[in-house]
């Protein structure tokens, strides 16, 4: 079926006025949660347009919107979730065959994009009404470089930025991989220049360079980054039950009954065994009865990592050792092997409450060592978003295939069929508005 909008997906929408067809005084009556740009275009005005972002950005990274947030939608596509719902939004990803037509996809690309090119919008403000506190500005930034580096993480070569300005919508040109992490490293620069002396803002910009420099397999300068970033520090999105899309996503994702998800072990024989006796502290789980969406998944896990209100990680000073041990790691001697075995189980001490230290000693074969690397990574990081970005890397960076990595072979049952190949996500066909970009993906590589 042929769908067509007025404006390509990657646009920004925003309300900023309402349109009667007659006007009676008794009926006109302002609506609160619509802003005119008049209301925004002062130092007071700005900081509602600041909040609105910020709520975006959380919404459409682990808020309940639909379900379809970033950390349950690259969950779904990689080893860390699978679906138990009934529609192709969810199926397809997870059985790694997406196409360009799955609306609830469609929904979160918008999402992203609102709160990528929001961010832009406000930042634009801030610098005119309300240039000081700096570090709002540099928070922004921040925000629009996670964004553009989820892009680069989760969809194919060819996402285009494209812009709603008071001149009216403004398309870009489709952008390769390559160009989004260049646009996204840019963003985090930004960032840390408009940080000022505020750390939290420092900090988060540091882990933001250093998962972009990862990603463009500059490691020495990536553990540079966050030499500084202590390891307690975190920056995690706040949830609340204030409304639907304010609760944690993840959570509603996963552990409400006839939930449209569900955690697994060793998906796709390859996949990574998240679910182990005694539970691991860092993914804390019990068995249940729930029954999955699609009423033939039964005794669904719940998986205690997260609460209806509770927050989720985006950056961290974990994460920060991790990228200091993966650099070191590709110095592929015994000693760097030794020193990352050390490290991982400092970083196992230093958990509350403490866990046992790896077995054994540091692999002395490289694959192994990186193997045993990345396991430990997608443990401490688990369900927070990290998960595709790591497994398109092991593919791009390390010489894995992508039988290696992804989950392969059988579906799970009630399911039939076997996965596909997709290592990312396409551009959605509403893009397809966008005349620079009708082409959708330029290619499908990791």
């Amino acid at each position: 079926m042929t769908r067509r909008l007025a404006r390509p997906a990657s646009a920004l929408f925003l309300a900023v006025g309402v349109v009667a067809g007659c006007s009676t005084s008794t009926l006109e009556v302002k609506d609160p949660d619509i802003l005119d740009p008049a209301d925004y275009a002062s130092a007071t005005g700005a900081n509602p347009l600041r909040f609105g972002v910020i709520q975006d950005f959380q919404n459409v990274y682990s808020g309940n919107a639909n379900l379809e947030s970033f950390v349950v939608v690259t969950g779904n596509v990689t080893d860390e979730m699978y679906s138990t719902d009934t529609f192709d939004d969810r199926l397809f990803p997870n059985a790694r065959t997406m196409n360009d037509n799955l609306p609830a996809m469609d929904g979160f690309y918008r999402n992203l994009h609102r709160a990528r090119s929001g961010a832009t919008r406000a930042i634009t403000v801030l610098k005119k009404v309300a240039p000081a506190p700096v570090q709002n500005i540099g928070e922004l930034y921040g925000i629009r470089g996670f964004t553009e580096t989820f892009f680069a993480e989760a969809y194919c070569s060819g996402v285009p930025f494209s812009e709603e300005t008071d001149a009216g919508t403004q398309f870009g040109d489709p952008q390769t991989t390559a160009q989004v992490y260049t646009r996204a490293l840019a963003s985090f620069d930004s960032a840390l220049a408009s940080a000022g002396t505020d750390t939290r803002v420092q900090n988060l910009s540091r882990v933001g360079r250093a998962r972009v420099l990862l990603n463009q397999g500059r490691f020495a300068d990536a553990a540079a980054a966050v030499s500084a970033v202590p390891t307690n520090f975190v920056w995690a999105t706040a949830h609340s039950t204030s409304s639907g899309r304010q609760e944690n996503g993840v959570w509603n994702a996963l552990a409400v009954p006839n939930s449209r998800y569900a955690i697994v072990n060793n998906e796709g024989t390859n996949g990574i065994a998240w679910l182990r006796t005694p539970a691991d502290p860092r993914i804390p789980w019990s068995p249940s009865t729930r029954t999955g969406f699609n009423g033939s998944s039964r005794n669904l896990p719940d998986l205690l990592k997260y609460a209806r209100t509770g927050s989720v990680v985006i950056a961290s000073g974990i994460e920060a050792r991790l990228i200091e041990l993966e650099a070191r790691l590709r110095g592929d001697t015994q000693a760097d092997r030794d020193a990352v075995f050390a490290g991982l189980n400092t970083l196992r001490a230093g958990n509350t409450p403490a866990i046992a230290a790896l077995a054994g000693s540091a692999p002395t074969v490289q694959a192994e060592a990186v193997s045993q690397f990345f396991e430990e990574r997608a443990i401490w990081l688990y369900l927070t978003g990290h998960r595709l970005g790591d497994m398109r890397r092991l593919i791009r960076q390390y010489g894995r295939t992508a039988a290696q990595v992804f989950p392969t072979g059988n579906l799970p049952a009630p399911l039939a069929g076997t996965y596909g190949t997709d290592v990312n996500i396409p551009i959605p066909f509403d893009e397809k508005n966008n005349p620079k970009a009708a082409g959708g993906c330029i290619d499908r590589n990791p």
